[in-house]
């Protein structure tokens, strides 16, 4: 599925898409929403749930990924909150932040970060299954 992204910044014209960003083997997006800001610091992100049930942990499902970002060519950046990584696509057109479940929840919860109530549903009743999930947001340039 191809989402059209939005104008403004380094990113104009830069696709927004779920394959656009490298997920380990097994992992699989179980939610996504779309948004985008047209305002000042114009930008257009994806918002994901990611889960991977052969991995014994939502902490592996991170680390797991950060390392295929890496290895991908991805750079290392700042995440919003303490507990959310981030990485820069090679070029720079786009921008990841992802953590675990919890951690995400957390972040929710303390007003930290927002996100659209299907995907807080959606990372709750991964929490409470036991299930390894990370949230996941992908935007049109740099932070």
């Amino acid at each position: 599925m191809a989402l059209a992204g939005c104008g403004g910044g380094s990113g104009a014209g830069t696709r927004v898409a779920p394959g656009r960003v490298p997920l380990i083997a097994g992992a699989r997006i179980v939610e996504q929403a779309r948004q985008c800001d047209r305002g000042a610091n114009a930008f257009c992100a994806l918002e994901l749930v990611v889960e991977d049930r052969g991995l014994s942990s939502s902490g592996a499902l991170v680390t797991q990924e950060h390392d295929l970002l890496r290895h991908s060519g991805w750079q290392d950046a700042s995440g919003d909150f303490g507990q959310e990584q981030a990485a820069d696509s090679p070029g720079h057109r786009l921008h990841v932040t992802y953590a675990t479940a919890l951690a995400d929840l957390t972040g929710i919860d303390e007003g930290w970060i927002k996100r659209p109530r299907s995907l807080s549903v959606v990372l709750s009743r991964e929490l409470f299954a036991g299930t390894p999930a990370m949230a996941l947001t992908l935007q049109t340039g740099p932070a």
